[in-house]
């Protein structure tokens, strides 16, 4: 945020100038040191982005008046906005201390105690939140989102429905909801509607949008704007990578709109900035001022890589700041907006006929899948099958735990039931939750599965050290009906064979898709009773585990998922093609 002017309107909504008003107050503060004086001058140099000014005033306004629970709370609000989540903790922490009814101090406790990990004392957090306030959208909002860290599917929805419940207004708390219900078991009918409803009530097609000055020159070079809260370590970041890397430059420029902060920018932020003729951070601009910006930028084709996932601009799309719209990559399912005109897919991963009439945007399907794979520099050498050391088969997954759904725990437990000694390996960041690591072990042991067949690993802070945790296992099991991407291309690439149970839209295909492009049919089930008769026939065949082993790392690299030159080919071929559909329009 930039610092106010002296001429600006003052933020405390008074409706005079900022030097008639409250930079009086913020200047004149520490020569009369009263701490209401000093709690309003921190409010105005917070809003004006002077962060360090206001850390001094609220400082000294609790020196004071030291059971200042509203600038303990400010204070707490500021160190947050630095990073310094320690410092916010306390803060936070005072506040409540000297009101035991702080409702937005105990939501924010609970926000930092999340990113920290501590996911049961945040949980704590917010359900105090909702205690003190229960219409607190936020706080359930909040609460959902730790509760989704947990794998606790039932709750993160009961959360979500209820924070949009409370406020049906709020964009992001409707997008969050449509990304959890991908993990349920929702009909595809329904689910569609559910999208189409949220673009129908935050973003519809604008009245009027002005002409496009674009020229219909169907031949010309073309700029390429891409808009993203991910460009960074995330997967849509890798994913992205090769295509930035093998655009021909002497078609297409490359725009970048990020929404990622610059404190979150990585080294894999700076790659990306790399390949971007222009780069604009838009975090914090609103969608008018967004959108001006990109059709003042010139930019023919626009490219939504987040759909209903964090940090999306869907907004600015709906007011159609290009005269091509196309979403890809971030998202599994439709956007529900009438202004974004296509999605890039595969024939695999939304198959033609049925998967039409779920999009409001038409779908355009790449010939060899929808995705490119750039294997990680420097992962470990593929290791033997352990099985073959007769200790019996290790299953495992490295998916995020909220993907671990209820029907899954039963395949999996039933797997382990049909094949003697075998274990089962789950990693999930989560796992550093000494009460999240139970939850997961008492619900496998309500299923007859005793803690000693299953090992919960934690974050393991070197990549590479994660790839070597894969040479444990014998096969990964994917979950559905929410499928693994990364997760799934990183283990075939570390040798590992991954059974897939495909379902019936996107998000419970995408491992269908990948193992198709390997040539892998064999790993594809279409049913949980299939799944779990695979995995127990390969648990069974520890020669065919051990050539699918050998043989994985060069049948992946010989791919087309590993084919970054042949993919941004086949991509820009689609941009051309509605390209020129726009032109002939």
């Amino acid at each position: 945020m930039s610092k106010i002017g002296r001429n600006d309107p003052c933020p405390c909504g008074s409706g005079k100038k900022y030097k008639q008003c409250c930079f009086h107050r913020a200047t004149s503060a520490a020569a009369a040191p009263d701490a209401e004086m000093l709690w309003r001058a921190g409010n105005a140099h917070l809003a004006g982005g002077a962060l360090d000014m206001a850390i001094s005033c609220y400082r000294e306004a609790v020196r004071l008046r030291r059971g200042f629970a509203q600038a303990h709370y400010n204070l707490g609000v500021v160190f947050q906005q630095k990073g310094l989540l320690d410092e916010a903790a306390a803060s936070f922490r005072s506040a409540i201390s000297f009101n035991r009814d702080y409702a937005k101090a105990y939501n924010n406790l609970g926000y930092i105690l999340a990113t920290q990990g501590r996911l049961d004392e945040s949980a704590d957090c917010f359900n105090r939140a909702i205690a003190i306030e229960p219409g607190f959208a936020a706080a359930y909002h909040n609460l959902g989102t730790t509760l989704r860290h947990q794998g606790r599917l039932d709750e993160t929805l009961s959360a979500f429905r209820t924070a949009h419940a409370i406020n049906p207004n709020d964009p992001v708390f409707h997008s969050d909801l449509l990304m959890m219900l991908h993990y349920s078991d929702m009909d595809d009918e329904t689910l569609f509607r559910e999208h189409v409803r949220w673009g129908e009530q935050h973003a519809p097609a604008a009245a009027s949008v002005p002409a496009h000055q674009c020229d219909r020159d169907p031949g010309r070079k073309l700029r390429i704007g891409y808009v993203s809260g991910d460009f960074g370590k995330h997967p849509v970041g890798y994913f992205l990578l090769p295509l930035l890397e093998n655009h021909d430059r002497s078609q297409f420029e490359i725009c970048c709109y990020s929404e990622r902060g610059q404190r979150q920018e990585d080294d894999v932020t700076a790659r990306i900035r790399g390949h971007a003729d222009l780069w604009r951070r838009t975090m914090g601009l609103g969608d008018a001022a967004v959108a001006e910006m990109i059709r003042a930028d010139g930019i023919d084709i626009l490219v939504d890589l987040a759909g209903h996932t964090a940090h999306n601009r869907l907004k600015v799309f709906a007011l159609k700041p290009a005269p091509v719209q196309v979403t890809w990559l971030g998202y599994p399912n439709t956007t529900g907006l009438r202004a974004m005109d296509y999605r890039i897919t595969d024939a695999v991963a939304d198959p033609p006929g049925s998967a039409d009439a779920l999009h409001t945007e038409q779908l355009i399907r790449l010939e060899q899948g929808f995705l490119c794979y750039t294997p990680p520099a420097g992962a470990p050498p593929v290791g033997e099958a352990p099985c073959l050391a007769g200790a019996g088969v290790t299953f495992g997954s490295f998916n995020n735990l909220a993907k671990v759904s209820p029907q899954v725990i039963d395949a999996w437990s039933a797997i382990l039931g049909r094949v003697p000694g075998s274990r089962l390996m789950l990693k999930f960041r989560g796992f550093a939750d000494e009460t999240c690591r139970r939850r997961v072990s008492d619900d496998f042991g309500a299923r007859g599965v005793t803690p000693d067949r299953l090992e919960l690993v934690s974050f393991v802070e070197n990549f590479n050290d994660h790839l070597a945790l894969y040479n444990r296992l014998d096969l990964a099991l994917d979950t559905f009906p929410y499928n693994g991407t990364a997760t799934t291309c990183d283990a075939l690439w570390m040798g590992v064979p991954v059974l897939t149970c495909c379902g019936t839209r996107h998000a419970a295909r995408v491992g269908a898709g990948i193992l198709t492009s390997l040539g892998l049919p064999e790993l594809i089930t279409h049913s949980p009773e299939e799944y779990i008769a695979a995995a127990a026939a390969l648990a069974a065949d520890p020669a065919r585990l051990a050539t699918l082993r050998r043989d994985m790392r060069p049948r992946l690299a010989g791919s087309p998922l590993c084919d970054p030159a042949g993919f941004a080919r086949r991509m820009e071929a689609a941009l051309r093609d509605i390209w020129g559909r726009w032109c002939s329009a």
